[in-house]
């Protein structure tokens, strides 16, 4: 099992996205992922760097570390041949430290573009062909491609590291995580659903399973679900919900209804261990060898004191 920290690029300007993945490195963790956005859900949060110019920096600032997207939609806001040129400069500038993740992406992030936003279906139909033109890209050499909505055309990535990146691919239902063991080199969840990670492995998916643990660290669980409904209330309204919706204010708006207390009860809050070791452990035992913690507490820093002193030890004894 290896654990991650997420980056939350809504929620903090890009030169603190770049220092906390330096001090997630000094904390002990094994892997950063940050979000791929164009606009942030909420108004509490009021940020949205570039994921490609704070992975660069990233990659110079840190050692060890390995680093990912969580995740890249590359179907509409961006074309698969930007997104295989981007992933393979990081996988260059990283030392081949760079992780790869994709999904069909949200309509808060692609409308902006003005190219509609399709359904799911063909979200998904178009996300199977970007992935295969960035495998194909990643062959090296001058490639074309012709599908059904994406193409390239004599095109060809020059700068490839040694090895191409990890691709992992997220996955809310059956069909994703079949598509992710097609295609992909792991599957990614957000939910502590086993049905998903059997449907990546019955397809004969034999990769790694990220997934994102919601935490909320603080002095008191009070100030801990204060601070995470403060930042994170969106995430209650669930991934049907998540990927329709255009822009901030309508975010505000679905989330009005939920309460403090109903992120208290979704997420680890406070400072106690083993309730956020009860909530980590779900996502162990839905089969998730990956897990990248979100803290969504009020201080940076205290969190990664208390990874690096309490949590992090404990959560590495933690079996499936």
């Amino acid at each position: 099992m290896k654990l991650g920290f997420k980056l939350i690029a809504e929620g903090y300007g890009p030169t603190e996205i770049v220092r906390q993945a330096q001090e997630a490195e000094r904390a002990g963790f094994d892997f950063v992922e940050v979000s791929d956005h164009y606009h942030p859900w909420l108004y509490s949060q009021q940020h949205s760097g570039h994921v490609w110019s704070m992975l660069g920096a990233m990659a110079q600032a840190t050692e060890r570390i390995e680093l990912a997207t969580g995740v890249t939609c590359p179907i509409i806001r961006q074309h698969p041949a930007i997104v295989a040129q981007a992933a393979a400069t990081v996988g260059v500038l990283s030392g081949g430290r760079f992780t790869l993740g994709l999904g069909a992406g949200e309509r808060l992030n692609e409308h902006v573009t003005g190219v509609g936003w399709p359904s799911v279906t063909v979200r998904h139909e178009m996300l199977r062909e970007a992935i295969q033109i960035i495998r194909q890209l990643w062959e090296g050499g001058y490639q074309s491609y012709e599908g059904k909505y994406l193409t390239i055309d004599d095109a060809r990535v020059f700068d490839l590291p040694e090895e191409s990146p990890r691709m992992v691919i997220a996955s809310g239902g059956a069909k994703a995580s079949s598509l992710a063991a097609q295609l992909g080199d792991g599957l990614f969840v957000t939910e502590p659903k086993p049905e998903l990670v059997d449907a990546y492995r019955d397809a004969g998916g034999d990769g790694p399973t990220y997934a994102e643990v919601p935490l909320s660290y603080a002095g008191s669980e009070d100030e801990a679900a204060e601070s995470a409904h403060r930042l994170f209330r969106f995430g209650q309204l669930g991934w049907k919900v998540m990927s329709e919706l255009p822009n901030p204010i309508n975010f505000e708006a679905a989330a009005s209804w939920v309460t403090v207390d109903a992120v208290r009860e979704a997420m680890g809050c406070g400072p106690d261990i083993e309730r956020h070791v009860e909530v980590t452990q779900q996502f162990i035992d839905a089969g998730c060898d990956h897990l990248a913690l979100i803290n969504a507490g009020p201080d940076m820093d205290a969190f990664f004191a208390f990874f690096a002193d309490d949590l992090g030890p404990r959560l590495r004894e933690l079996e499936a």
